[in-house]
């Protein structure tokens, strides 16, 4: 990419093979619905006994719960649940998924779906809170459970219970009812006939079975001397071991239909990815599903009114990914992969950029847009940083031009930008950070791009970076480590030089 600036549990049915829910698939606001979601953080501790052991383990949940709706207390809300499963000496999944139906009066209980990967498997852990009057604190609080394997099979029992004493004020504390907006709307082509555009579509996804990082590019640009428009693009494979691999498809007319990118005998539409190129080497059939809202790396209304000379924005921050991606013969069968599509909107490249999108674990993600314009004067200028990290249900900063302008200058965040590595550094509030990233020459492909006016940029991508990220706070006189990730080989970055 590129751009310019408790309680007993009833007999229930086992279910079948493990799956994880379609997000997509469930309704958001209709026309005269609330346009506002509902998202909350809850851990639960408890244990769990596997029944080919003779000895219980310790276990932590923690969960982000999210919701396209308000929660109805007289009716059901099925919500998306994603976070962090635990289980002492057997499993350790950041990227735990599933569903939590919310129905305390219509069917009274609160059940939990979630999936998490274990020992090489994916299993289900699957109960509810059978709600009474009766028992009202110990039925809001604990939470049996069964654990199936893939095939439906039961494979333990356990029991999880959220501590009153230590999480019942942040627990309360950190709900939050969001302004919801329909990820497919921002899919929809943005250019309207103007000369000298260009329009992205772009996709990052990390196969968390090989490592494999997987790029891929849909772009429509618009010349600046009024001929005619063209789309154009490339997919790239980043194996694990292994050279890098890319292969371009167009270009080809611009005919707008759909709801997304649909040329050159590639598709990029709401839920899915279809397309090949180099005469069917490189083939991708995916399907893409929303786990979170939107994100706006450059300020929201930069979206919505194009006044800066671009802005780029992720329709869901973060998306899981099913389907086959071949290259060469190969190919590479994706489940629940991770990762995001982001689209820009602009009139060309950046004199100079970097680019980061890192999924931290745990509904943590992180975003970074660095650029120098091309614009005469403002080329001069150091690179304006646009950083979003989105954690706990909140995005910090709370505004997306705090890092770039910072209080009338001062205050900007700074970038660094370079290769093998480069860093984004800075403050705002009570928090400052610091990320560093690294591109290994071995993991970065080189290409060019071509803007609307026919000059040229080079981008330098790769789909395996490093990536550490410290986040500090402001405590009682002095800075402490707030949260600290380290990304080997999972982040996608780029770098881009004229």
């Amino acid at each position: 990419m590129s751009a310019d600036p408790t309680s007993r549990q009833d007999p229930a049915p086992r279910p079948g093979p493990s799956r994880r829910p379609d997000p997509a698939s469930r309704p958001g606001p209709r026309d005269g619905a609330s346009a506002r979601g509902t998202v909350f953080r809850e851990t639960m501790l408890g244990d769990l006994r596997l029944d080919t052991e003779d000895r219980t383990r310790r276990v932590r949940l923690d969960l982000t719960v999210s919701s396209d709706r308000l929660l109805r207390p007289f009716g059901t809300t099925m919500t998306r649940a994603t976070g962090r499963l635990r289980v002492s000496g057997w499993a350790d999944d950041p990227r735990a998924e599933g569903e939590v139906e919310i129905s305390p009066l219509a069917r009274r209980r609160i059940r939990y779906r979630v999936t998490f990967t274990a020992d090489g498997r994916r299993l289900t852990l699957d109960g509810w809170k059978s709600l009474t009057a009766r028992r009202p604190v110990a039925s809001m609080t604990v939470l049996p459970y069964s654990l199936y394997d893939e095939d439906g099979t039961r494979i333990g029992t356990g029991t999880l219970r959220f501590p009153l004493a230590t999480q019942l004020v942040p627990f309360l504390a950190g709900f939050r009812f969001p302004r919801r907006h329909e990820p497919g709307a921002f899919h929809a082509p943005r250019w309207r006939g103007e000369s000298g555009r260009t329009e992205v579509w772009y996709t990052t996804v990390t196969d968390p079975g090989t490592g494999t990082g997987l790029w891929l590019h849909h772009e429509l640009t618009a010349p600046a001397d009024g001929s005619a428009p063209y789309a154009h693009g490339w997919a790239a494979v980043f194996p694990e071991n292994g050279p890098v691999r890319h292969a371009r498809f167009g270009p080809a007319a611009w005919n707008p239909r759909g709801h997304g990118f649909d040329a050159a005998g590639a598709v990029a539409e709401p839920g899915r990815l279809t397309g090949s190129a180099e005469d069917g080497a490189l083939r991708w059939n995916l399907t893409e599903r929303p786990a979170d809202g939107p994100l706006f790396t450059f300020p929201r209304w930069s979206w919505r009114h194009p006044l800066l000379p671009a802005a780029q924005m992720l329709p869901a921050a973060r998306a899981s990914y099913d389907g086959t991606f071949t290259h060469d013969g190969t190919t590479l069968a994706l489940t629940a992969a991770p990762g995001a599509s982001a689209r820009i909107y602009g009139h060309g490249n950046a004199h100079r950029w970097a680019w980061l999108h890192a999924d931290l674990g745990g509904a943590a993600v992180l975003e970074i847009v660095a650029a120098v314009s091309t614009r005469p004067g403002l080329r001069r200028l150091p690179p304006l940083v646009f950083l979003r990290l989105r954690r706990e249900g909140r995005t910090w900063p709370r505004r997306g031009e705090r890092g770039a302008v910072g209080w009338a200058g001062p205050g900007r965040f700074r970038a660094d930008i370079a290769l093998p590595t480069w860093t984004v550094t800075g403050r705002a509030g009570l928090r400052r950070i610091r990320v560093q990233v690294t591109q290994p020459e071995d993991r970065t492909l080189t290409l060019d791009y071509t803007d609307p006016d026919g000059s040229h940029a080079t981008c330098r991508n790769s789909e395996r970076a490093d990536a550490h990220v410290l986040l500090e706070r402001w405590w009682f006189g002095g800075w402490r480590t707030e949260a600290e990730w380290t990304l080997d080989g999972t982040a996608h970055a780029e770098v881009g030089t004229r």
